[in-house]
């Protein structure tokens, strides 16, 4: 692996993994909290992700620290999605199918979009309004009373931490906007991971029980799977899928996550597809799309949808 730009057919292959091992990855998370309380596992995967990345970017040669204009966003980001994203996504995991836990964790898109048109000037045009409204409507038909109960207190909790990752989310997703890197996504991931161990962990510490965690084979494959993999690996990947590919395809393209996030968790886990589930899914994607489509502009290098890979690598 260098820093030059990878061939677009290796690209597309690239595009491929990352779908599917970040799709696989929910509910191969939901079986993991099976066997470690949710803020332990979150500061485990934390951990294993610096410990890769340093491997990584030592193997590139880009192992650096981050420079002082980079310190605000290496702790918004490190703050918001490393730790608020992460633990309230392992939350929301207790109470919530794995697949729906997808769904509404990628609804990040609908909640920025105003925001960003409010704090950071950013045009609001039609097609935005459209998928919008598009995308709300198909967060709605999730929360309809035909197809969820909101008389069961752990659904209502569980969703509530769901949303409020895609909230935290946001936050960090509204300052990548703002931000004047120096340097790249990719060498500041170890750093923001970093920031968010500490917390993490002391919260773990303060709350959990660690005495409960099993050490099984599927525990130690989850812990692996979850830092390497679909951590270092695939946030490499996506860097450098974004920038060997045209910007619409990579950012439209990684919308395919959370569909294949819903495919692997009826595959892996039997979990039912609801006709409230697969219509909030095609409202919700079809609104991102057109949310992020006017965004979606070739000079740009754009990665999961308005994350912090956006930036340029």
């Amino acid at each position: 692996m260098t820093s030059k730009v990878i061939s677009p057919t290796v690209a597309r292959l690239l595009l491929l993994a990352v779908v599917v091992l970040w799709g696989a990855n929910w509910p191969i998370v939901k079986v993991g909290l099976e066997f470690m309380p949710p803020l332990w596992f979150a500061a485990a995967r934390m951990v294993l992700g610096v410990a890769s990345f340093v491997v990584l970017l030592t193997v590139l040669g880009r192992l650096k620290l981050p420079t002082r204009k980079d310190l605000p966003v290496v702790f918004s980001i490190g703050v918001a999605q490393m730790t608020g994203f992460v633990a309230l996504i392992n939350f929301g995991l207790l109470y919530v199918d794995a697949g729906r836990s997808a769904i509404l964790a990628y609804t990040t898109p609908l909640w920025v979009t105003p925001v960003a048109v409010w704090l950071l000037g950013e045009a609001l045009t039609g097609r935005k309004i459209f998928g919008l409204a598009l995308g709300l409507s198909g967060v709605a038909a999730l929360f309809n009373p035909l197809g969820f109960d909101w008389n069961d207190t752990d659904a209502l909790l569980g969703n509530g931490y769901l949303l409020g990752a895609a909230l935290a989310w946001s936050i960090g997703i509204l300052h990548v906007r703002a931000h004047k890197w120096d340097s790249s996504p990719l060498e500041l991931a170890p750093w923001q991971m970093l920031v968010a161990v500490p917390t993490l962990v002391a919260l773990s510490w303060f709350r959990e029980d660690w005495s409960a965690i099993v050490w099984s084979p599927e525990a130690i494959g989850v812990l692996i799977y979850n830092g390497p993999i679909a951590t270092a690996f695939c946030f490499w990947a996506s860097v450098a899928v974004t920038r060997a590919l045209p910007a619409i395809t990579s950012s439209l393209s990684f919308l395919a996550v959370p569909v294949a996030g819903v495919l692997f968790s009826a595959l892996l886990l039997g979990e039912t597809l609801t006709a409230t589930l697969v219509s909030g899914l095609a409202l919700i994607i079809g609104g991102m799309a057109l949310v992020n489509l006017r965004e979606a502009r070739p000079a740009e290098k754009i990665g999961k949808p308005r994350t912090h890979a956006e930036s340029a690598d």
